[in-house]
């Protein structure tokens, strides 16, 4: 039975290095992790519902199947890696949605993944996926940088999914000073 509690911080990070997470995969976690919350906080300060603690945990986990490959497929690796620890849905959805701007059901077709959602729908999971995006190894990047790396790789859709998010998380936090 899955348990709708979260791990604490030092729980979520012990899950990371127990699954074979490498330290700079943790570092990464943890970077992504910080500025989430820092725009989470943004979003209620603006007057938004948004589970803090998930926010932190789901950002700290997000990148848990990178302790199996390095692949755009860590994030149904490490969704199942998420449920096979009993970690709440919650957190398998951050885990799965994060990758680029979300994953379309006809990529992930492509890609032979199972049929299943991979495009955030929560707030939650939008601020962990954007985040992310912001983080280059452990450091704040622009999102133009960001778009620059993932234009290279991917079909525009890819990347216009990404400036979509980006245009959200503007219009819900204006201009903070979390977002580099």
């Amino acid at each position: 039975m899955v348990s709708e509690k979260l791990p604490t911080r030092e729980e979520a990070l012990e899950l990371l290095r127990k699954s074979g997470c490498q330290k700079n995969v943790v570092k990464h976690c943890k970077a992504v992790a910080e500025l989430a919350e820092e725009i989470a906080c943004a979003c209620r300060q603006k007057g938004l519902t948004v589970n803090l603690e998930l926010v932190e945990i789901g950002a700290l986990l997000h990148d848990i199947g990178r302790s199996k490959t390095h692949s755009v497929h860590h994030a149904v690796t490490g969704a199942k890696i998420a449920r096979s620890l009993g970690l709440p849905e919650s957190i398998v959805s951050i885990v799965k949605r994060h990758v680029g701007g979300g994953i379309t059901s006809e990529e992930a077709r492509k890609l032979g993944w199972p049929k299943d959602v991979y495009v955030p729908q929560t707030l939650e999971e939008r601020i962990v996926c954007y985040a992310d995006k912001l983080i280059e190894g452990s450091k704040r990047v622009p999102i133009e940088r960001t778009l620059e790396n993932f234009e290279e790789m991917l079909p525009s859709s890819a990347a216009e999914r990404i400036r979509k998010l980006h245009a959200e998380m503007i219009a819900l936090v204006g201009d903070c000073n979390c977002i580099p």
